[in-house]
């Protein structure tokens, strides 16, 4: 039977906070937004169903196109999550035939992508001590991904099958807000794209509509902060190297 959880209203909980003082809501939405990172090691505390409500309900105030809300989300913890996880991860080792349903990297990432991603991939390896050429335990870790890094709670996001590049977006602004949603309420979270790769074992076993894809899923929990693998921080690039500022149109 399924539980109905009651929690403040977001929208209104929203407006007192447009009337809070200007400089305690930026420094308390900057450290949110700063302490927010892919966390690969959780602890097995459990996360309790209202708490995963009022996330997913502050997660529904993300914008989308014309109101749209083109999100579906798919909760598993506990034994059902442990049951989906066993059979993704085996089916991961074993090498089993699976394949992902939409394109995420294209064939060639070029610069300056390659830099950044090799940077991440070895940065990650490198507190594991896992060196380079080490294919199984490069294995391992990543099969890690299958088990939501130990995280209680795991979440799936599909999206109706119809829709466009243009809700797509909307996805990526559901899911930043449910991660800042999540770290506001002191948890932690990894988004996986990982698991699109076994969208037919999750879509039957969560009796997932055939007329919903699934997007990806995502690890929610509290942190292991002792874990070596969460002292990784990535790089983040200047603004002066993505942004800048028109003082002049072109006349060309």
């Amino acid at each position: 039977m399924t539980k109905r959880l009651k929690t403040a209203s977001p929208r209104r909980s929203s407006q007192a906070l447009r009337h809070a003082p200007a400089h305690s809501a930026v420094k308390a939405s900057a450290e949110v937004i700063r302490s927010r990172c892919s966390i690969r090691a959780f602890l097995p505390d459990p996360v309790d169903d209202a708490t995963i409500k009022e996330i997913l309900e502050l997660a529904s105030c993300a914008p989308s196109g014309t109101n749209t809300q083109p999100w579906k989300v798919y909760v598993v913890r506990g034994p059902q999550r442990d049951q989906l996880c066993d059979e993704i991860e085996t089916a991961f080792l074993t090498g089993a035939d699976y394949r992902e349903e939409y394109s995420y990297a294209p064939d060639s990432w070029g610069e300056p992508y390659d830099r950044r991603r090799r940077a991440c991939g070895w940065g990650l390896y490198g507190v594991l001590g896992i060196e380079k050429g080490d294919k199984e335990r490069m294995k391992t870790q990543h099969a890690r991904n299958f088990r939501f890094f130990d995280a209680p709670v795991g979440m799936f996001i599909t999206i109706d099958r119809k829709l466009k590049l243009g809700s797509w977006l909307d996805i990526g602004l559901f899911l930043q807000t449910l991660m800042l949603a999540a770290r506001g309420m002191g948890l932690d979270s990894c988004p996986q794209q990982a698991f699109a790769r076994y969208h037919e074992i999750i879509q039957k076993r969560l009796a997932i509509p055939a007329d919903e894809m699934v997007v990806c899923g995502l690890a929610l929990g509290r942190a292991n902060v002792r874990a070596p693998i969460n002292q990784f921080v990535p790089d983040r690039e200047p603004v002066e190297a993505f942004a800048r500022f028109v003082d002049k149109l072109s006349t060309d």
